[in-house]
């Protein structure tokens, strides 16, 4: 069972293309454990508040509801209510009691992860960047779809992959960086070298004893548990080809990138991810083929522009370089060691549970907000209709100076017509 602060959840964190759909295969095999191919609705879940337009309407009453009517710790504690409810759902009917959500874009949404479930384990899947950029042109070249790394890594308009291979990239090295006991790290290059071995100490980081032979996942093909993992029909679509892990992605890059998709590339995230992340031998490769030598640091502007792109797209919002909760980190967090280590065990209790707050405080914050919104909106409606009666005006002035012209040149007409009319009149 999940418990209320993550107890008992798995995060599988990787960019897309990393091999996540070959561990989470694996993985499921586990008597302990459940997993379906892809979830991805915390994405949907924390999207909620959010604007769109919906074809029922009431959009902008929507957002006055979440933003002025809803104090932030209680959707968020009405999230976690909702993702426990299908988390422990899935649960029903097997025999785990610990559930993986595989998700590769959640770098998207860590920050309200580490809210929701903060005692939630974290597996990071690291791949080099190379080789999963490598994936992306394979895999869309087998759907028909679109990755052209060198039209669209520097155009200037938004594409999801440019974001996940770049910023979702450097955000979940950023999350990383500091070792932390709910967070496990494991190369993919390890993991299909020696599978048995790197799935033995990952159960050790889950608190699971190792079944022997879960690695070979085509030996569980026919079983229901698998039946119902593979129905969902997402994720790796080269995975069902094999039987058990394999080393033939490892240098594929070489080969299905060409010297200006490399270059371009490395030049584009800079050559301290490949040190950060453990792959120095494979940026000297890349130096090799492309014939120069990689600075340290990013493109900044790229990453900069694809930061906003996606942050104007969904509205969301990240903090700069976050990291897992560490004691380093505390006082700037607003947790204290204490709490941090009662995170560690796995009965974290957040400072802001709705539970504790005085309801008079949390009716006049509604009330606050609600307020603030209203002049808000009313300030942007009044600026709106500011610009519509200037324009009218504006338009009128012109409508009224063309009248008093064309009144001047009817004057000016009669005058004329009247002295024709003289002039003929004394002739006669």
């Amino acid at each position: 069972m999940i418990e209320k602060q993550g107890g008992g959840l798995i995060f599988l964190l990787s960019v897309p293309r990393s091999g996540s759909s070959l561990l989470t295969t694996i993985l499921q095999n586990h008597s302990r454990l459940f997993a379906t191919q892809e979830m991805w609705f915390l994405l949907s879940l924390h999207d909620l508040p959010q604007s769109h337009t919906r074809p029922y309407g009431g959009t902008g009453i929507i957002r006055q509801f979440f933003k002025g009517m809803v104090p932030p710790p209680v959707l968020e504690q009405a999230s976690r209510s909702y993702a426990l409810e299908i988390y422990n759902g899935l649960l029903q009917g097997t025999t785990a009691d610990m559930l993986i959500d595989k998700s590769p874009r959640y770098y998207a949404v860590l920050e309200f992860i580490d809210r929701l479930f903060p005692a939630a384990r974290r597996v990071w899947l690291i791949r080099n960047p190379l080789a999963i950029a490598a994936s992306f042109k394979k895999v869309n070249q087998l759907r028909g779809g679109r990755f052209r790394l060198l039209e669209e890594l520097k155009s200037p308009h938004f594409n999801m992959k440019m974001t996940d291979i770049t910023v979702g990239l450097l955000r979940y090295a950023h999350y990383f960086a500091t070792p932390h006991p709910l967070a496990y790290p494991l190369m993919y290059e390890q993991l299909v070298s020696n599978p048995a071995l790197e799935i033995e100490k990952l159960c050790g980081f889950l608190g699971i004893e190792y079944e022997s032979g879960m690695e070979n996942y085509g030996n569980f093909a026919d079983t229901p548990k698998s039946s119902l993992f593979y129905s969902m029909g997402a994720g790796d679509p080269f995975v069902g080809e094999h039987v058990q892990p394999h080393q033939d992605s490892v240098h594929s890059w070489q080969h299905l990138l060409s010297k200006e998709e490399i270059e371009l590339y490395c030049r584009s995230i800079g050559s301290r991810i490949f040190r950060q992340l453990g792959y120095t031998e494979a940026l000297e490769q890349a130096e090799q083929i492309a014939g120069v030598r990689f600075e340290d640091e990013a493109d900044v502007e790229l990453f900069s522009r694809r930061t906003h792109q996606f942050l104007q797209q969904s509205g969301f919002e990240w903090k700069t370089a976050y990291r897992m909760l560490d004691e380093q980190d505390a006082d700037n967090r607003g947790f204290t060691k204490s709490e941090i280590n009662i995170v560690n065990e796995g009965h974290y209790v957040a400072p802001h549970d709705p539970a504790r707050m005085d309801m008079e405080r949390i009716v006049n914050e509604r009330r606050i907000q609600a307020l603030e919104n209203r002049l808000t909106h009313s300030y942007e409606e009044r600026k709106r209709l500011i610009a519509q009666l200037q324009a009218y005006q504006d338009s009128n002035q012109g409508l009224r100076s063309r009248g008093l012209f064309a009144r001047k040149l009817g004057r000016w007409a009669s005058i004329a017509l009247s002295s024709i009319g003289k002039d003929k009149g004394g002739r006669t």
